[in-house]
């Protein structure tokens, strides 16, 4: 039991790290897909040409089948490619098996096969509009350089690097939703949390590092109503050339302030299904016809104006123009002051952090909790000083309890500077996992630990009931899993 729990932990541990080398295609690692028919695999495992210039029955081994799961093959360079991805974004490969890569490689197939099987569905638009986002923002690293991608990838054309990258984007789409169906309907209860946490040795009890409570008050300078009409009567005269025959995608390079979709014309794939972009602009963008273009409308990140170029059943393709309303220096100003006024409150006793961040912070989402952050991995007001961001830390480690920082200046989403003031709220020094006190993080392992069990107990289960062959040369692997049926 332990040693299959740690398997499937370092499991997920290689799809983390494969997932965070493959920046570019956004997704786990996943190799183009393979159909075979359904004649035996054959032990010779090696594809053949003939080389009529030299010797016209002498084989050439163009490339090797190492394993065939269901209707999906496995090649030896598959196992190559994974290990030239790692190394070409400088990890060390000397620690990784090649065995454990192929299992990989099984694994991914198993899901894939079975999404399919389940009449799993992906959708082509949103897959093909991911891909021109990653190629996009791959461009904007290389200033525009596509033959570097293509060399990177040894594709002859942008086709080809498309037609590849599809199939790694569908496949690796697939077995993330095969394995999210595994676990979907997984839930835990408090008994069996405290079974989970019972069944863990005293000695072997998670050590939890030192934790913190950190709050923060914002405070954004104060846009002029004289810059926001600016900026909406802008908008209108773009949306009339635009109707007069102006090209869309030449008014969003020549105006747009959305840098990440200005390369691509400001062009953004919606879906009713899956909420994408702030509610302002999806209400917008779903009400309005093809080919209509939108009044100019407020969101967070400023005024904008949406074109609907196409609908395709719950997608929604559309292009937008964002202008964000010119911020001055007397604005800037304006909230500095404020914030260092918001500060000296505090620090004198007139007010407390969390009355002030309650009467003067823009930040919505912590105004009225005190200012409290909340760790977006664990979801609770707790920060784990070794995994706290780096920027964040380096803005509190010397506080001590109840101290607030100087006023910081920090650039917004949008490129625009706000001001905060920052204070530790609690500190809880390194300790090992105490049942009420870790309550949150405890239910966490625990539910970790069922997913893990449901997916290895899947598994167990499809391999014995999939076409598996495994060739000769890697049935000398020793596989977490059942791979050799055994």
């Amino acid at each position: 039991m332990l040693l299959k729990t740690r398997n499937l932990k370092y499991t997920t541990k290689m799809k983390s790290l494969i997932l965070g080398i493959l920046v570019l295609f956004g997704i786990n690692a996943m190799n183009a897909q393979e159909v075979i028919d359904d004649t035996p695999a054959q032990d010779t495992t090696e594809v053949a040409l003939v080389d009529t210039a030299k010797n016209p029955f002498k084989p050439i081994k163009i490339d090797g089948v190492a394993a065939v799961v269901g209707d999906f093959v496995v090649l030896d360079s598959d196992i190559d490619k994974e290990y030239a991805q790692l190394e070409a974004s400088g990890v060390s490969t000397a620690g990784i098996p090649r065995c454990q890569l192929f299992g990989k490689l099984l694994e991914d197939k198993l899901y894939v096969h079975h999404a399919i099987q389940d009449s799993i569905e992906v959708s082509d638009i949103q897959i093909r509009s991911r891909i021109d986002q990653q190629i996009e923002a791959f461009l904007q690293q290389t200033n525009g350089d596509m033959d570097k991608l293509l060399r990177l990838y040894n594709k002859e054309d942008e086709k080809s690097l498309k037609d590849e990258m599809f199939e790694i984007n569908k496949n690796g789409t697939l077995a993330q939703m095969m394995q999210a169906k595994i676990v979907e309907e997984i839930e835990i209860t408090p008994e069996e949390v405290r079974q989970f946490f019972n069944s863990i040795p005293k000695d072997s009890l998670p050590v939890f590092g030192t934790e913190l409570k950190v709050a923060q008050i914002v405070i954004e300078p104060k846009v002029s109503e004289k810059a926001k009409q600016d900026a909406i009567d802008n908008l209108k005269q773009i949306r009339e050339d635009i109707l007069n025959g102006s090209s869309f995608a030449t008014k969003v390079i020549l105006n747009s302030d959305d840098e990440a979709s200005k390369p691509n014309g400001g062009k953004y794939t919606l879906n009713r299904k899956r909420p994408q972009m702030v509610k302002e602009f999806r209400d917008v963008a779903f009400s309005l016809q093809e080919g209509e273009i939108s009044q100019p409308f407020e969101t967070e990140f400023g005024y904008h104006i949406i074109r609907l170029d196409e609908i395709k059943g719950q997608e929604y393709v559309v292009r937008h123009i964002l202008i964000i309303p010119e911020v001055t220096d007397q604005d800037i100003n304006e909230a500095k002051e404020k914030i260092t006024k918001v500060r000296d409150a505090i620090v004198d006793g007139s007010l407390t952090f969390a009355e002030a961040a309650k009467e003067s912070s823009d930040e919505k989402e912590t105004k009225f909790d005190g200012g409290q952050l909340i760790n977006p991995e664990t979801q609770d007001y707790n920060f784990e000083l070794t995994k706290m961001d780096p920027e964040l830390y380096g803005h509190i480690e010397k506080l001590k309890d109840k101290e607030v920082t100087q006023p910081i200046a920090e650039r917004g989403r949008t490129g625009d500077i706000k001001f905060k003031i920052l204070t530790v709220t609690d500190r809880l020094d390194q300790h090992t996992a105490d049942y009420a006190r870790d309550y949150i993080k405890i239910k966490q392992l625990a539910e970790n630990n069922k997913s893990f069990n449901a997916i290895g107990k899947w598994q167990d289960e499809k391999i014995m009931d999939t076409y598996i062959k495994i060739n000769s040369e890697h049935r000398k692997c020793t596989f977490t899993s059942n791979w050799l049926k055994q």
